[in-house]
Order: structure tokens, then C-alpha cells, then sequence
């Protein structure tokens, strides 16, 4: 059987850092904390957490003194700098420069709109860790949109900006952005209202779409290699299988299935933003002894 790793799937540059910072603060030290999984990858966190890195929920952060935190790529809201600081807590932020870059942009947008009684919309997964970086950076007051009904939030009377998640779909973005087109002509009969929509989608990630889509119909058999808590990887593993419906997901090698590899010459192997290399290459190997 040809088992072939598909390879540009794995880690992307933020989630590269982020683990390469943890590892290099784990070596100097024997436990590190992090707020909340560095990855959204079960088999990956497990490694690391083998390695002495210590899981804590946001709740948990708020009790500690006088330590060493690591902040994901995901980032984080001001909201945890300022218990930081009040806690004498060590931040190693290893958030995603291109994240940072949004949260900047988001705060001077919120700015901007304070003085015009504006609003921010963001176009995202409500409650996803980075979701709740870019919220935070207005106050908690940014309405979260991810499909039409969420945008009836939106009072389409009043100037808006519109931001993206930065691992969201391209066609979803367009989508969203013809919606509130749509409603604002509708509600205020042709008259303009000031919206500007900002693409702050990160193309290393969306720019996977179309290369998975080639790489899915090269096959008889997809294996889609992805943690469950990944938006990510469940937005690629139904692109995936959009295009093969022999398309399978799994976390870990225990979830491989023997049958579906049944008179199967040829397999790919895929993951996530969030799936590690070696994990891949794992399952690739037990598949290839079938």
C-alpha cells in the first residue's frame, strides 16, 4: 500500500513558536505553566505535558503568584496582562505575531468607533480562545458573528468595521461581508453607512483550502489527522471530504480503522494547523503495515 504524507498539513509558523518556546522554557526549568492547551491537539499537549508543561484554566491563572505562564499563539486579552502584573506573574508570549498584529488593529478600530457611536464586528467562532483576545481588546463590546443569523445582532444604522478571525474561510468572510451589504441597503434604502470590511484572514492557513482539495482527490482514501477541539482541522477534514468521501478523521492511531483500507493501493495523509508532523508520520506507518 502507498501511504503519502501530504506536505504542507502540520503546524503552522504561530503554532511552530509557540511549541519551540515552550520547549526551550522547559528545558531551563522542569515545570512551565501555560493558560489553557498550547495547541488544539491531544496527542501534541500530552507530550508536552510528559515534558512538565502544566495546563491551567483561566480561573486557575487568576490564583497563582510569583511564576512563569506561557501565553499561546492564540494570544490573549488585556484582561490577562493586568493580572499579571497585579500577581507578579512572568508572561512568556509566545502569542501569533499576525494575531498581535490583529489585536492592534481591532483596538485602533474600537478607538475609532467610540467617536463615530459605531460598532465592531468580528467574524469568528464565538468563546475560540483568539475570538476572546479580540473581543478583549474592546471592552468586551465586539459582536461575534460566524454564520447569517448572528449578523441580525448588528444594528445596520450605525458605522461598522468588520474583522476576521485569522484562521476563518475566505468564502465565509465574502459571504458575511455581501450579508451586511445586503441588510444595510435593505434597512436604510439605498442610503450609505459607513462599513469597512477588513480581510485579516492568515493566508498560510487559508491557502491550505485549495492545496487539501487537490491533494484529497489524488487518492482512494483520506486520512485526516486532527484533534476534536480544533476549528481548524473540522473546517479542512469536511473540505477534505467534500471533495473524497473516503475521508476519515482521527486523533490518534487507535481511532485507525483496518477496514477502510480494504483493496486501498493508495492513501494520503493530512491534518490541521494543529497537527503535529510526527503524528502524521505515526499513523502514516501503522497504515502502511496493514
Amino acid at each position: 500500500m502507498n501511504v503519502t504524507i501530504d506536505k504542507y498539513s502540520g503546524f503552522c509558523f504561530g503554532v511552530i513558536h509557540a511549541i519551540e518556546v515552550a520547549e526551550r522554557k522547559l528545558e531551563e526549568h522542569s515545570q512551565l505553566y501555560c493558560l489553557g492547551d498550547i495547541v488544539h491537539n491531544g496527542m501534541e499537549v500530552k507530550r508536552l505535558v510528559d515534558k512538565g508543561l502544566k495546563i491551567i484554566t483561566h480561573e486557575e491563572f487568576k490564583q497563582l503568584h510569583n511564576c512563569n505562564v506561557l501565553i499561546r499563539a492564540h494570544g490573549e486579552p488585556p484582561e490577562t496582562y493586568k493580572t499579571a502584573l497585579e500577581n507578579n506573574i512572568n508572561l512568556i508570549d509566545a502569542s501569533c505575531p499576525i494575531v498581535l498584529k490583529l489585536q492592534s488593529k481591532i483596538r485602533k478600530g474600537y478607538e475609532e468607533m467610540l467617536q463615530k457611536n459605531g460598532q465592531i464586528v468580528i467574524y469568528g467562532k464565538l468563546g475560540h480562545a483568539e475570538v476572546n483576545g479580540l473581543v478583549g481588546q474592546t471592552d468586551n463590546t465586539a459582536i461575534v458573528v460566524d454564520n447569517d443569523e448572528d449578523i441580525e445582532q448588528i444594528n445596520f444604522s450605525r458605522p461598522l468595521r468588520l474583522y476576521s478571525q485569522t484562521t476563518k474561510s475566505i468564502d465565509g468572510l465574502a459571504r458575511i461581508i455581501e450579508k451586511i451589504n445586503t441588510k444595510i441597503k435593505e434597512v436604510n434604502n439605498d442610503k450609505e453607512i459607513d462599513f469597512v470590511s477588513n480581510d485579516t484572514i492568515c493566508r498560510q492557513v487559508s491557502n491550505r483550502s485549495s492545496q487539501l482539495k487537490e491533494f484529497s482527490n489524488n487518492f482512494e482514501v483520506i486520512i485526516f489527522v486532527s484533534g476534536k477541539k480544533s476549528s481548524n482541522g473540522m473546517f479542512l477534514f469536511d473540505l477534505c471530504k467534500s471533495v473524497n468521501p473516503h475521508t476519515y478523521m482521527v486523533a490518534e492511531p487507535a481511532e485507525i480503522n483496518k477496514d477502510w483500507f480494504k483493496c486501498v493501493e493508495n492513501v494520503g495523509v493530512c491534518g490541521a494547523t494543529s497537527t503535529p508532523m510526527w503524528l502524521m508520520e505515526e499513523i502514516a506507518g501503522i497504515i502502511r503495515e496493514f
